[in-house]
């Protein structure tokens, strides 16, 4: 039994009365922010994917590109990805707005964490949460917050389920 379906399992009877889909259930695939036009030209843009594809392995889909309107990255999967967009006023959030990624292994974290200090060293405009653990007894999450010119934070977590370990 892997860890999502103990959780799937525990989870299934508060779902009967909720609504049921046959092929798969769904799932977040996006998230979508608008930015300043300027950030989505040439030389904004070029920062953007520099650092996502650097730190989180993100990839520009260049057949989305509009430049100065739209930039949109495929997030490990052609099904997930981050949408950015020029509006104006562009989205302003506090510090800790953010949407989140699970990682499969606290080493992934790991590197990614330690790609973004390493980016932070020769570009102060990388904000950084460092890594900590909130245990929960059988459940302990291991998350870090980094952005870098988005207005939301990106998490990772990795989720540790040490009662299902034995």
């Amino acid at each position: 039994m892997t860890t999502t379906d103990s959780v799937d399992t525990a989870t299934t009877e508060a779902r009967r009365d909720r609504p049921h889909f046959a092929s798969r259930s769904p799932h977040f695939n996006h998230v979508a922010m608008s930015l300043p036009s300027e950030l989505l030209r040439e030389a904004g843009r070029a920062e953007l994917v520099n650092f996502y594809s650097n730190v989180f392995g993100w990839e520009e889909l260049p057949m989305l590109t509009d430049e100065g309107k739209r930039l949109v990255f495929q997030a490990y999967t052609l099904e997930q990805f981050v949408y950015l967009i020029a509006d104006d006023p562009p989205m302003a959030c506090p510090r800790l707005d953010h949407f989140g990624l699970s990682v499969g292994a606290e080493s992934e974290l790991d590197d990614i964490l330690a790609r973004a200090k390493a980016y932070r060293e020769r570009d102060e405009r990388v904000d950084i949460i460092d890594k900590q653990v909130d245990d929960h007894g059988m459940l302990a999450i291991t998350s870090c917050y980094v952005r870098f010119l988005l207005p939301m934070m990106t998490e990772v977590q990795w989720w540790d389920m040490k009662d299902l370990k034995t």
